[in-house]
């Protein structure tokens, strides 16, 4: 049995604002921080740059960079140490992550 992919992969997506923007109206699944799951979201999903200019856009809309996901780590513990992650913990301190 072979699975198909559902979806297809998109290369050189564009990300202005308003797309960096729409990354804050994603929906945290149940008892997971929004704060978080917004946060894993465009680290996910965006390159170092585009989830720079993220970070500004979520520390205006009022959200934390310090509220614990699922293991109880916040969401830089969390990343620290990923292979490819220096340029987004890089991010995330120099907003004031913990």
């Amino acid at each position: 049995m072979t699975l198909k992919k559902d979806k297809q992969k998109v290369l050189g997506e564009v990300f202005d604002d308003e797309r960096i923007k729409s990354f804050l109206e994603y929906p945290a699944p149940e008892g997971v921080s929004p704060d978080y799951h917004l946060l894993e979201k465009a680290y996910r999903g965006m390159k170092a740059e585009n989830f720079a200019t993220f970070v500004e856009f979520f520390l205006s809309a009022g959200y934390g960079l310090n509220t614990s996901g699922p293991a109880g780590k916040t969401f830089l513990q969390t990343i620290e140490n990923h292979r490819l992650s220096e340029d987004y913990v890089a991010t995330l301190k120099k907003a004031g992550a913990e």
